[in-house]
Protein backbone atom coordinates (compact mmCIF):
# COMPACT_ATOMS: atom_id res chain seq x y z
CA UNK A 1 0.00 0.00 0.00
CA UNK A 2 1.66 2.97 -1.05
CA UNK A 3 1.94 5.96 1.56
CA UNK A 4 3.65 8.12 -0.09
CA UNK A 5 1.28 11.83 1.75
CA UNK A 6 4.60 12.96 3.02
CA UNK A 7 6.31 13.29 -0.94
CA UNK A 8 2.88 14.92 -2.35
CA UNK A 9 4.50 18.22 -2.48
CA UNK A 10 7.56 17.26 -3.89
CA UNK A 11 5.99 15.27 -7.52
CA UNK A 12 5.75 18.75 -9.25
CA UNK A 13 9.83 18.64 -8.71
CA UNK A 14 10.58 17.07 -11.65
CA UNK A 15 8.49 19.29 -14.04
CA UNK A 16 11.07 21.58 -14.25
CA UNK A 17 13.98 19.57 -15.65
CA UNK A 18 13.33 19.89 -19.27
CA UNK A 19 11.69 22.28 -21.39
CA UNK A 20 7.95 20.88 -22.86
CA UNK A 21 8.56 19.59 -26.79
CA UNK A 22 6.33 21.11 -29.46
CA UNK A 23 3.86 19.12 -30.80
CA UNK A 24 3.56 18.55 -34.64
CA UNK A 25 -0.64 18.42 -35.89
CA UNK A 26 -0.39 14.33 -36.45
CA UNK A 27 -0.74 12.31 -33.05
CA UNK A 28 1.75 10.40 -32.19
CA UNK A 29 0.93 6.40 -32.74
CA UNK A 30 2.43 5.26 -29.33
CA UNK A 31 2.73 1.74 -28.28
CA UNK A 32 3.45 1.28 -25.00
CA UNK A 33 2.27 3.72 -21.98
CA UNK A 34 4.02 3.23 -18.79
CA UNK A 35 1.93 4.32 -15.56
CA UNK A 36 3.46 5.12 -12.69
CA UNK A 37 1.48 7.36 -9.60
CA UNK A 38 4.67 9.33 -8.03
CA UNK A 39 8.11 10.19 -8.58
CA UNK A 40 9.54 11.72 -5.18
CA UNK A 41 11.48 14.61 -6.68
CA UNK A 42 13.53 15.35 -9.74
CA UNK A 43 12.79 12.55 -12.84
CA UNK A 44 16.90 11.40 -12.57
CA UNK A 45 20.05 11.54 -10.72
CA UNK A 46 18.17 11.66 -7.14
CA UNK A 47 16.43 9.17 -5.02
CA UNK A 48 14.05 6.98 -7.44
CA UNK A 49 10.45 7.29 -6.98
CA UNK A 50 8.59 5.24 -9.41
CA UNK A 51 8.98 7.45 -12.78
CA UNK A 52 12.87 7.70 -12.14
CA UNK A 53 14.47 3.81 -13.13
CA UNK A 54 12.17 4.41 -16.54
CA UNK A 55 12.86 7.61 -16.94
CA UNK A 56 16.96 7.04 -17.24
CA UNK A 57 16.74 3.33 -18.54
CA UNK A 58 14.29 4.00 -21.16
CA UNK A 59 15.87 6.89 -22.04
CA UNK A 60 12.58 9.26 -21.62
CA UNK A 61 14.43 12.53 -22.50
CA UNK A 62 11.77 14.50 -23.68
CA UNK A 63 9.12 16.48 -21.50
CA UNK A 64 5.72 16.90 -23.08
CA UNK A 65 3.72 19.43 -21.18
CA UNK A 66 0.04 17.68 -19.51
CA UNK A 67 -1.98 20.45 -18.34
CA UNK A 68 -4.74 17.48 -17.09
CA UNK A 69 -2.50 16.16 -15.07
CA UNK A 70 -0.20 16.34 -12.21
CA UNK A 71 3.68 16.04 -14.11
CA UNK A 72 4.93 16.52 -17.62
CA UNK A 73 4.76 13.54 -19.77
CA UNK A 74 8.47 11.63 -20.90
CA UNK A 75 8.74 10.41 -23.80
CA UNK A 76 11.60 8.68 -25.91
CA UNK A 77 12.76 10.18 -29.34
CA UNK A 78 11.25 7.81 -31.24
CA UNK A 79 7.68 8.75 -29.62
CA UNK A 80 6.89 5.26 -29.24
CA UNK A 81 6.85 4.82 -25.35
CA UNK A 82 5.37 7.38 -23.40
CA UNK A 83 5.29 7.67 -19.48
CA UNK A 84 3.05 9.30 -17.17
CA UNK A 85 3.09 10.07 -13.11
CA UNK A 86 -0.81 9.83 -11.93
CA UNK A 87 -0.36 11.46 -8.19
CA UNK A 88 -1.94 9.52 -5.64
CA UNK A 89 -4.87 8.34 -4.65
CA UNK A 90 -7.48 7.14 -6.30
CA UNK A 91 -9.08 10.75 -7.21
CA UNK A 92 -5.97 12.09 -9.03
CA UNK A 93 -5.37 8.88 -10.83
CA UNK A 94 -8.67 8.85 -13.08
CA UNK A 95 -8.61 11.71 -14.43
CA UNK A 96 -5.08 11.24 -15.15
CA UNK A 97 -5.56 8.84 -17.13
CA UNK A 98 -8.61 10.44 -19.18
CA UNK A 99 -6.54 13.30 -19.66
CA UNK A 100 -4.28 11.48 -21.22
CA UNK A 101 -6.27 9.27 -23.30
CA UNK A 102 -8.11 12.20 -24.39
CA UNK A 103 -5.25 14.50 -25.48
CA UNK A 104 -5.29 14.61 -29.37
CA UNK A 105 -1.88 14.95 -29.51
CA UNK A 106 -1.76 11.17 -28.98
CA UNK A 107 -3.07 8.37 -30.96
CA UNK A 108 -3.49 5.32 -27.91
CA UNK A 109 -5.75 3.06 -29.81
CA UNK A 110 -3.25 0.55 -30.01
CA UNK A 111 -1.08 1.25 -26.97
CA UNK A 112 -0.25 -0.97 -24.81
CA UNK A 113 -0.81 0.66 -21.05
CA UNK A 114 1.46 -0.80 -18.33
CA UNK A 115 0.60 0.32 -14.77
CA UNK A 116 4.17 -0.34 -13.24
CA UNK A 117 3.47 0.72 -9.39
CA UNK A 118 4.53 -0.47 -5.66
CA UNK A 119 2.15 -1.82 -3.58
CA UNK A 120 1.49 -3.16 -0.13
CA UNK A 121 1.71 -7.01 -0.18
CA UNK A 122 0.30 -9.90 1.75
CA UNK A 123 2.81 -11.87 3.21
CA UNK A 124 1.08 -14.86 3.05
CA UNK A 125 1.48 -14.59 -0.79
CA UNK A 126 4.82 -12.61 -1.73
CA UNK A 127 7.86 -11.18 -0.37
CA UNK A 128 9.43 -7.79 -0.33
CA UNK A 129 10.44 -7.12 -3.85
CA UNK A 130 8.26 -9.23 -5.64
CA UNK A 131 6.62 -8.36 -8.25
CA UNK A 132 2.55 -9.58 -9.23
CA UNK A 133 0.53 -9.49 -12.82
CA UNK A 134 -2.88 -8.92 -12.06
CA UNK A 135 -5.82 -10.76 -13.37
CA UNK A 136 -8.63 -8.71 -11.57
CA UNK A 137 -8.56 -5.02 -10.05
CA UNK A 138 -11.10 -4.83 -6.92
CA UNK A 139 -12.19 -1.65 -5.65
CA UNK A 140 -13.79 -1.07 -2.36
CA UNK A 141 -17.10 0.39 -2.80
CA UNK A 142 -18.65 -0.86 0.63
CA UNK A 143 -20.47 -0.35 4.08
CA UNK A 144 -18.82 0.22 7.04
CA UNK A 145 -19.53 0.18 10.47
CA UNK A 146 -16.85 0.85 13.96
CA UNK A 147 -15.97 -2.57 15.16
CA UNK A 148 -17.23 -1.17 18.66
CA UNK A 149 -20.51 -1.37 17.65
CA UNK A 150 -20.80 -4.79 15.25
CA UNK A 151 -21.88 -8.36 16.51
CA UNK A 152 -19.79 -10.23 18.57
CA UNK A 153 -19.57 -12.78 15.38
CA UNK A 154 -18.61 -10.02 12.86
CA UNK A 155 -14.54 -10.20 11.93
CA UNK A 156 -14.47 -6.54 11.05
CA UNK A 157 -17.01 -4.01 10.18
CA UNK A 158 -16.74 -3.79 6.26
CA UNK A 159 -18.92 -5.37 4.28
CA UNK A 160 -20.76 -4.99 0.52
CA UNK A 161 -23.79 -2.53 0.24
CA UNK A 162 -26.97 -3.86 1.41
CA UNK A 163 -25.61 -7.57 2.38
CA UNK A 164 -26.17 -9.06 5.51
CA UNK A 165 -22.85 -9.34 6.88
CA UNK A 166 -19.21 -8.75 6.12
CA UNK A 167 -17.78 -12.02 4.00
CA UNK A 168 -21.09 -12.58 2.16
CA UNK A 169 -23.22 -11.53 -0.49
CA UNK A 170 -26.53 -12.46 0.87
CA UNK A 171 -29.20 -9.54 0.75
CA UNK A 172 -27.23 -7.84 -1.87
CA UNK A 173 -29.16 -7.02 -4.90
CA UNK A 174 -25.80 -4.74 -6.41
CA UNK A 175 -23.91 -5.55 -9.58
CA UNK A 176 -20.12 -5.14 -9.24
CA UNK A 177 -18.98 -5.49 -12.70
CA UNK A 178 -17.03 -2.75 -14.68
CA UNK A 179 -20.39 -1.37 -15.64
CA UNK A 180 -22.48 -1.20 -12.44
CA UNK A 181 -23.44 1.94 -10.63
CA UNK A 182 -20.92 0.91 -8.33
CA UNK A 183 -17.98 -0.81 -10.29
CA UNK A 184 -15.94 -3.24 -7.89
CA UNK A 185 -14.49 -5.90 -9.78
CA UNK A 186 -12.50 -4.86 -13.00
CA UNK A 187 -11.89 -8.15 -14.75
CA UNK A 188 -8.74 -7.34 -16.99
CA UNK A 189 -7.21 -9.72 -19.67
CA UNK A 190 -6.18 -12.88 -18.37
CA UNK A 191 -4.32 -14.27 -21.62
CA UNK A 192 -2.41 -10.60 -21.65
CA UNK A 193 -1.54 -11.12 -17.87
CA UNK A 194 -0.62 -14.79 -18.18
CA UNK A 195 1.68 -13.62 -21.46
CA UNK A 196 3.45 -11.13 -19.42
CA UNK A 197 3.96 -13.62 -16.23
CA UNK A 198 5.59 -16.06 -18.64
CA UNK A 199 7.81 -13.40 -20.00
CA UNK A 200 8.81 -12.20 -17.03
CA UNK A 201 8.67 -15.14 -14.40
CA UNK A 202 12.67 -15.92 -14.97
CA UNK A 203 13.63 -12.18 -13.68
CA UNK A 204 16.17 -12.19 -11.83
CA UNK A 205 15.46 -9.55 -8.93
CA UNK A 206 17.10 -7.89 -5.49
CA UNK A 207 17.30 -9.69 -3.24
CA UNK A 208 19.49 -8.51 -0.60
CA UNK A 209 20.39 -9.76 3.46
CA UNK A 210 18.87 -6.07 4.60
CA UNK A 211 15.25 -7.77 2.70
CA UNK A 212 16.16 -10.92 4.16
CA UNK A 213 16.51 -9.76 7.68
CA UNK A 214 13.74 -7.10 7.36
CA UNK A 215 11.37 -10.37 6.26
CA UNK A 216 11.69 -12.36 9.28
CA UNK A 217 9.68 -10.49 11.40
CA UNK A 218 6.76 -11.99 9.11
CA UNK A 219 8.67 -15.68 9.71
CA UNK A 220 5.03 -17.58 10.37
CA UNK A 221 3.99 -16.85 6.47
CA UNK A 222 6.43 -18.72 4.46
CA UNK A 223 6.15 -16.45 0.91
CA UNK A 224 7.50 -13.87 3.02
CA UNK A 225 10.59 -15.45 3.69
CA UNK A 226 11.33 -16.73 -0.39
CA UNK A 227 13.53 -14.79 -1.92
CA UNK A 228 11.61 -12.23 -4.44
CA UNK A 229 9.66 -13.73 -7.36
CA UNK A 230 7.04 -12.98 -10.08
CA UNK A 231 3.83 -14.23 -9.52
CA UNK A 232 0.21 -14.36 -10.85
CA UNK A 233 -1.75 -11.59 -7.74
CA UNK A 234 -4.42 -9.67 -7.68
CA UNK A 235 -5.19 -5.65 -7.39
CA UNK A 236 -7.32 -4.67 -4.05
CA UNK A 237 -7.52 -0.47 -4.58
CA UNK A 238 -8.55 1.26 -1.69
CA UNK A 239 -8.16 5.61 -1.08
CA UNK A 240 -8.23 4.17 2.55
CA UNK A 241 -4.82 3.84 3.62
CA UNK A 242 -5.42 0.25 5.85
CA UNK A 243 -3.09 -1.43 7.42
CA UNK A 244 -3.30 -4.16 10.06
CA UNK A 245 -4.54 -8.26 11.02
CA UNK A 246 -8.26 -7.58 10.66
CA UNK A 247 -8.04 -5.57 7.10
CA UNK A 248 -5.51 -7.57 5.62
CA UNK A 249 -8.11 -10.67 6.40
CA UNK A 250 -11.18 -8.00 4.60
CA UNK A 251 -8.91 -7.37 1.76
CA UNK A 252 -8.17 -11.48 1.35
CA UNK A 253 -12.10 -11.77 1.40
CA UNK A 254 -12.79 -9.47 -0.56
CA UNK A 255 -11.12 -10.17 -3.10
CA UNK A 256 -11.74 -13.57 -3.27
CA UNK A 257 -15.41 -12.69 -2.58
CA UNK A 258 -16.27 -10.49 -5.76
CA UNK A 259 -13.61 -12.62 -8.72
CA UNK A 260 -16.09 -15.99 -7.34
CA UNK A 261 -13.29 -17.13 -5.99
CA UNK A 262 -11.23 -16.60 -8.69
CA UNK A 263 -8.52 -14.14 -7.61
CA UNK A 264 -6.14 -13.93 -4.93
CA UNK A 265 -5.18 -10.81 -2.98
CA UNK A 266 -1.71 -9.80 -2.86
CA UNK A 267 -1.25 -6.05 -3.77
CA UNK A 268 -3.18 -3.11 -2.10
CA UNK A 269 -2.12 0.64 -3.51
CA UNK A 270 -4.59 3.81 -4.17
CA UNK A 271 -4.57 3.63 -7.75
CA UNK A 272 -5.52 0.84 -9.60
CA UNK A 273 -9.45 0.77 -9.75
CA UNK A 274 -9.49 4.57 -10.68
CA UNK A 275 -6.84 3.64 -13.68
CA UNK A 276 -9.11 0.43 -14.67
CA UNK A 277 -12.70 2.00 -14.99
CA UNK A 278 -11.16 5.09 -16.78
CA UNK A 279 -9.66 2.51 -19.26
CA UNK A 280 -13.16 1.41 -19.32
CA UNK A 281 -14.72 4.43 -20.74
CA UNK A 282 -11.62 5.24 -23.10
CA UNK A 283 -12.63 1.79 -24.55
CA UNK A 284 -16.07 2.74 -25.13
CA UNK A 285 -15.35 6.22 -26.60
CA UNK A 286 -12.92 4.22 -29.07
CA UNK A 287 -9.81 6.42 -27.39
CA UNK A 288 -8.06 3.10 -26.21
CA UNK A 289 -8.30 -0.64 -25.49
CA UNK A 290 -8.95 -2.18 -22.25
CA UNK A 291 -8.00 -5.08 -23.29
CA UNK A 292 -4.91 -4.11 -23.28
CA UNK A 293 -4.75 -2.70 -19.97
CA UNK A 294 -1.55 -4.60 -17.80
CA UNK A 295 -1.28 -4.14 -13.81
CA UNK A 296 2.07 -4.93 -12.51
CA UNK A 297 3.04 -4.47 -8.57
CA UNK A 298 5.83 -4.61 -6.94
CA UNK A 299 6.39 -4.94 -3.02
CA UNK A 300 7.75 -2.35 -1.05
CA UNK A 301 6.26 -3.49 2.71
CA UNK A 302 3.64 -5.69 4.01
CA UNK A 303 0.12 -4.81 4.82
CA UNK A 304 0.25 -6.62 8.71
CA UNK A 305 2.45 -5.75 11.34
CA UNK A 306 5.19 -8.29 11.94
CA UNK A 307 5.46 -10.29 15.32
CA UNK A 308 5.44 -8.94 18.14
CA UNK A 309 4.70 -5.41 16.94
CA UNK A 310 1.21 -3.40 16.67
CA UNK A 311 -0.80 -2.41 13.32
CA UNK A 312 -0.62 1.29 14.83
CA UNK A 313 3.12 1.05 15.70
CA UNK A 314 4.30 0.35 11.92
CA UNK A 315 1.38 1.55 9.94
CA UNK A 316 3.97 4.59 8.84
CA UNK A 317 7.60 2.84 8.88
CA UNK A 318 9.86 3.13 5.91
CA UNK A 319 9.89 0.51 3.28
CA UNK A 320 12.75 -2.01 2.95
CA UNK A 321 15.90 -0.18 1.47
CA UNK A 322 13.64 2.67 0.80
CA UNK A 323 12.07 0.94 -1.65
CA UNK A 324 14.31 0.34 -4.25
CA UNK A 325 13.90 -3.28 -4.26
CA UNK A 326 10.19 -2.81 -5.18
CA UNK A 327 11.19 0.47 -7.94
CA UNK A 328 14.05 -2.08 -9.25
CA UNK A 329 11.21 -5.08 -9.35
CA UNK A 330 8.75 -2.70 -11.29
CA UNK A 331 11.52 -1.70 -14.04
CA UNK A 332 13.28 -5.14 -14.32
CA UNK A 333 10.25 -6.74 -14.93
CA UNK A 334 8.14 -4.32 -16.94
CA UNK A 335 10.56 -3.23 -19.61
CA UNK A 336 10.98 -6.90 -20.22
CA UNK A 337 7.29 -6.97 -21.38
CA UNK A 338 7.61 -3.21 -22.71
CA UNK A 339 11.11 -4.26 -24.81
CA UNK A 340 9.28 -7.53 -26.59
CA UNK A 341 5.97 -5.15 -27.49
CA UNK A 342 7.92 -2.30 -28.70
CA UNK A 343 11.05 -4.63 -30.70
CA UNK A 344 8.29 -7.15 -32.15
CA UNK A 345 6.00 -4.30 -33.11
CA UNK A 346 4.67 -6.17 -36.26
CA UNK A 347 3.98 -8.94 -34.51
CA UNK A 348 1.54 -6.98 -31.62
CA UNK A 349 0.23 -3.98 -33.48
CA UNK A 350 -2.60 -6.02 -34.22
CA UNK A 351 -2.73 -9.00 -32.59
CA UNK A 352 -2.69 -8.59 -28.68
CA UNK A 353 -0.65 -11.91 -26.53
CA UNK A 354 -2.96 -14.49 -25.52
CA UNK A 355 -1.53 -16.97 -23.69
CA UNK A 356 -3.71 -19.02 -20.82
CA UNK A 357 -2.99 -22.15 -19.04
Amino acid sequence: MVKMFRWAGLVCAGMMALPAVAFAQKPWPVRVVVVTTFEKGADTGDQPGELQLWAEREHLTEHVSFPGGVHDILTNLEHTEIAIVTGMTLVNAGPSIMALGTDPRFDLTKAYWLVAGIAGADPQVMSVGSAAWARYVVNDVAQSIDMREVPKDWPYGVYAASAVRPGTLEGSDQKHGADAGYPIVFSLNAGLSHWAWEQTRAVKLMDTPEMRAYSKGWAKYPAALKAPSVIQGDSFASDLYWHGHYLNQYARDWVKMFTNAQGVFAMSNMEDSAIASAMVRLDRMKKADFQRLMVLRTASNYTLPPKGRKAYETVSEEYSGDGLPAYEAAWRVGSVVVHELTKHWSVYEDHVPDQVL
